[in-house]
């Protein structure tokens, strides 16, 4: 059913405004603003990675028109962690404003101010831990340690005059984390026992029984795995996965083996976790990527990004014989990271391909070399008995995540009617303990090409999808304009379509005919000539090779 688009009311004082401008129905793009009395906050600000359908696209930002005129009403940016799909959209937010002030835990400042250097973007930050406070005009907030998959996640409580928001951010609540850090269920119960007037619960696992296994249960498994190895291991996750990280440093350091960092954004990612302390390096265990080459192949491990099957990471380059390292038999390649909804087919292709040239290849569906850093279903049911929260609005899922969450909210006692379903660019309005689903705004996704940013439409995709998947027939003629004779052509050709260009011999008399018919008829303009042309190639193809190619006719007058 499509979304019915109808601005909202006019915002009353003392009214808090919600609206999610990414993250629902989607994994990624995820970005919430808050506004009251005049002024705005805003949680998270994520990029979406393309699909299979979205041919050139780099990256795919949050739309922000809804903020674009309303700039300096911003307060600040709160980051809940440093994914990408929470942080990646951060430049191109400054760009339109780069003195907004960014606020978040040391690492997740950290990673943002390192991929800002890249834009050559200084930000203003301000550095937050759980437990702490601040106030930004009419908000105030307080920072909640969660569990994740990657270190010094938070939630954020934000109260404001017209009521109290939690908003998870990602999390989980692993009771044996790595870093020892767990989710604040004392911190939730204190904001239950207060009052929470609207919920925003991460939905990712919202559909998964029971609860996500243990970050520890990962360890022992790579250690094995890396153990058993005859040649070389490499082991792919996600660049800022600092946890899965240090289980493979100390796997290899167990097994006498060393590290190298492969990949621009593992090895930026990785030394900041470092020098900060989130990481713990074995002495002696790093390696530059270029020395170990110098090393037997049975004394290294080679830790790169692509776990996505993304066309130019590492790890897909291997696959493709496009790397400096040439995977063989023998050869150990571990992925250790689940697979985003959409990227599963780009996935199996790279799994296919290092197969092929005799690796084996270790992943989620046959060990467990992976674990969600999302809450299953009974760790929800957990928060929502913890808090009793007044409304619901799930968030960051896909709409089945969403659904579930909902049902799962509903079980403990939360009427349906207070449970918000929505599409991103849904308005909600606080007020007094109720929330109302008030507008819907058009908002839609804004595609990152090269430099271009918001220049490529889904018009644009659909004729490189049509390209890529159907080829291309031009169609050159010169004709007589008062008889509709052809003075020259029509010259085909095609790529993609046909390698022979003797199929097309067939059309060309069906071309002549079509022309001397228009002209008759008293066509007489050389672009209704053209669209002659197109429909008549159009039936053609359609009819003789149940095939739809991008058809481009040139009709000039001679």
């Amino acid at each position: 059913m499509p979304t019915t688009i109808h601005p909202p009311r006019e915002l009353q004082p003392g009214t808090l405004r919600v609206i999610p401008i990414g993250g629902l129905g989607e994994i990624g793009r995820n970005m919430t603003v808050y506004e009251i009395d005049g002024k705005l906050l805003v949680v998270d600000c994520g990029v979406l990675f393309p699909e299979e359908h979205q041919p050139g696209v780099d990256l795919i930002l949050p739309d922000f028109t809804p903020i674009r005129d309303r700039l300096d009403d911003i307060l600040a940016v709160v980051l809940t962690h440093g994914h990408e799909d929470h942080i990646g959209a951060v430049p191109y937010l400054l760009k339109l404003r780069q003195d907004i002030p960014l606020v978040g835990s040391q690492l997740t400042l950290a990673l943002i101010e390192a991929k800002l250097k890249e834009h050559r973007i200084s930000p203003y930050t301000l550095a937050v831990k759980e437990g702490g406070h601040e106030s930004l005009g009419p908000f105030d907030l307080e920072f909640i340690a969660v569990n994740h998959s990657i270190p010094d996640a938070l939630a954020v409580a934000i109260r404001t005059s017209a009521g109290t928001v939690l908003h998870t951010g990602d999390f989980k609540m692993d009771q044996l984390p790595l870093d020892d850090r767990i989710t604040d269920l004392r911190a939730f119960a204190r904001l239950g026992e207060e009052g929470v007037d609207l919920f925003l619960p991460d939905s990712t696992n919202a559909d998964v029984p029971g609860f996500t296994a243990l970050e520890r249960d990962i360890g022992p498994v790579l250690d094995d795995v890396i153990r058993r190895a005859p040649r070389r291991v490499v082991v792919a996750s996600f660049s800022s996965h600092v946890h899965r990280v240090q289980q493979v440093l100390d796997a290899a350091h167990a097994n006498g083996r060393r590290v190298a960092f492969m990949g621009r954004s593992m090895v930026r990612n990785m030394g900041i976790a470092a020098d900060l302390g989130y990481l713990k390096v074995p002495e002696g265990v790093l390696i530059d990527a270029k020395k170990a080459k110098d090393l037997p192949d049975e004394r290294i491990v080679y830790m790169s990004t692509g776990s996505q099957g993304e066309p130019m990471a590492v790890l897909a380059r291997m696959a493709n014989l496009e790397h400096q390292i040439e995977i063989g038999a023998g050869d150990t390649v571990i992925l250790a990271s689940s697979l985003i909804p959409g990227n599963e087919n780009a996935v199996y292709r790279v799994i296919d391909g290092l197969t092929k040239l005799g690796a084996n290849v270790v992943h989620k569906g046959n060990a467990k070399v992976h674990v969600s850093g999302h809450a299953a279903a009974g760790e929800l049911l957990y928060c929502y008995n913890i808090l009793r929260p007044r409304n619901v609005m799930p968030v960051h899922g896909e709409h089945r995540h969403l659904f579930a969450n909902a049902a799962l909210a509903q079980r403990t006692g939360i009427p349906a009617e207070n449970t918000i379903l929505g599409e991103d660019g849904i308005v909600v309005d606080l007020k007094d303990g109720v929330a109302e689903v008030v507008g819907q705004l058009d908002v839609g996704y804004v595609y990152v090409d090269g430099s271009t940013v918001g220049e490529i439409t889904d018009a644009d995709l659909k004729d490189r999808r049509i390209l890529s998947e159907e080829g291309f027939i031009s169609v050159f003629v010169a004709v007589d304009p008062v008889t509709g004779r052809v003075v020259v052509g029509p010259e085909i050709q095609s790529r993609g379509f046909a390698e022979d260009e003797k199929v097309f011999d067939t059309v060309k008399p069906k071309i002549i005919a079509a022309l001397t018919e228009a002209a008759e008829n008293g066509t007489r303009d050389t672009h209704a000539f053209s669209q002659v042309v197109r429909r008549t190639v159009g039936r053609w193809v359609n009819t003789q090779h149940r095939r739809r190619p991008m058809i481009v006719p040139v009709v000039i007058s001679a």
